[in-house]
């Protein structure tokens, strides 16, 4: 969505009558016209796009045009759609219920150990950000014992104990998506009213006026139930980025029952997208100061997308290779594979080398030499004046987000494991594309205003965003 930062901090009123000040943090005070058209177009239409990705697979085997062609034509209508379409089960609400008890018993209930023997992880008890209000969150960093924990269980299940088939999330896939978009709706209703009546903190909330900017964009920063159970953290990470590598199994699985093996498409897939969700939860506490922790409310925008878009639109390629089973020469193989893992190099190094940056304050070894920065400064909302750096140097200084394009290389990898037959798999690269490129605009937007003057010369020093010589 398009946030309008400004550099002067007016006054507004909150609901119960008090003025606050506008800082420049987080999602927009007040909505334009193109912000509230995107945003009812996004909850008119995103759970529509994710049922249709779903129901193309489903019914007319991965196909994107196929079902418009025959509602166009006559040969189908939506009502004969809607009828074949498997509804939500006992079974499902089951299953949904208990995976995510078991989630929030992992993350809520169970102290990180992890750093305790992990050289290099940093888990456990770790502050966030400064929010605008001043406050300090204190966070428990678990999700890769939680990872672990589930996957050991996984695997345990799948070769000695056998309580379920493997093939159990793939056989109720549509039906857990319902259950996914009741749990959607109402945790971001709970968020809504929450902000009202109980807020964590009142003081970091933002009101527009607009309802559906509100439910969509979230009025609360970090809401909370009690000191530890984070609404922003648990969504984004659990349930729905633990799940991502169980989906992939279950439709390995399916394709071993289907076919009598796994495609090496497939594999990578695991593999690729494995390491990426590895690398989310080595790096949480990384992550409390990334832009999803610092600057986004919880709305429905999180709560949602965490819940059903993110474990139904980012696993499209594995569901896709349970219908279309692809086996990629080695050559083929090989090539996205070290594609996958060059872009996964960039993306991480790049992040490194940034946080090393400010842990350091500048005082370190990038790409061997001491690296170069654009000194400058800001302005924050109370008056205070603050100095900060820019790094100029490493993968810094060849493009401003190269960790975008690093990660836009590693999608690209995921889908062309796919083969060419079919849109649909491409849709994460032309999603990640999108997602990337607009978050880019907004930084920077935000950035042009933070440092001014500053900002332009760091610019001009590094000219390209996220391709060198091209953008």
């Amino acid at each position: 969505m398009a946030s309008k930062f400004q550099h002067n901090t007016p006054k507004t009123k909150n609901p119960n009558g008090k003025a606050e000040s506008q800082g420049q943090w987080g999602r927009a005070w007040e909505v334009d016209w193109f912000s509230l058209a995107s945003v009812i177009f996004l909850l008119l239409f995103a759970p529509f796009i994710v049922y249709y990705f779903i129901m193309a697979c489903d019914q007319y085997s991965c196909s994107l045009t196929t079902p418009i062609v025959d509602i166009a034509t006559g040969r189908a209508s939506l009502a004969d759609i809607w009828a074949k379409t498997p509804p939500v089960t006992a079974k499902a609400v089951q299953l949904y219920t208990l995976w995510v008890s078991f989630q929030v018993v992992l993350y809520s209930w169970l102290p990180d150990f992890c750093h305790r023997f992990l050289p290099g992880y940093v888990g456990g008890v770790q502050e966030g950000a400064v929010t605008p209000a001043g406050v300090v969150n204190k966070y428990e960093v678990n999700g890769l014992q939680a990872w672990l924990i589930t996957h050991l269980l996984w695997f345990l299940n799948a070769y000695l104990l056998s309580w379920f088939s493997p093939t159990i999330i793939f056989d109720n896939w549509i039906p857990l998506l319902w259950c996914a978009n009741i749990l959607g709706y109402a945790v971001s209703t709970f968020a809504l009213i929450k902000s009202y009546l109980f807020p964590t903190s009142a003081e970091d909330r933002k009101f527009t006026g607009n309802f559906f900017y509100n439910y969509m964009m979230g009025i609360e920063f970090n809401p909370r139930i009690g000191k530890w159970f984070d609404f922003k953290l648990f969504f984004n990470g659990r349930p729905g980025i633990v799940a991502w590598t169980l989906i992939n199994l279950s439709f390995a699985a399916k394709q071993q029952e289907l076919y009598g093996h796994v495609t090496n498409s497939m594999i990578l897939v695991n593999v690729l997208q494995a390491i990426y969700v590895l690398d989310f939860f080595w790096n949480e506490t990384w992550y409390l100061k990334t832009i999803d922790i610092c600057h986004d409310h919880f709305g429905w925008y999180l709560g949602w997308g965490d819940c059903v878009w993110l474990p139904y639109l980012y696993t499209l390629q594995g569901l896709y290779l349970v219908y279309h089973p692809v086996q990629l020469s080695t050559p083929n193989a090989v090539g996205i594979l070290l594609l996958g893992l060059v872009g996964y190099y960039i993306f991480r190094m790049a992040n490194h080398q940034k946080d090393l940056f400010r842990r350091t304050d500048g005082r370190c070894l990038i790409w061997g030499k001491k690296p170069k920065a654009i000194e400058c400064s800001y302005t924050s909302a109370d008056g205070q004046k603050h100095h900060s750096k820019l790094l100029v140097s490493g993968f810094w200084g060849v493009a401003r987000h190269l960790n975008y394009t690093g990660d836009l290389m590693g999608s690209l990898a995921y889908c062309l494991a796919c083969g060419g037959g079919h849109l649909l798999p491409y849709f994460y690269i032309i999603y990640m594309t999108i997602l990337l490129t607009h978050r880019c605009l907004r930084d920077e937007h935000r950035c042009a205003n933070k440092y001014g003057r500053d900002w332009e010369r760091y610019t001009a020093t590094v000219p390209y965003r996220l391709l060198p010589g091209i953008f």
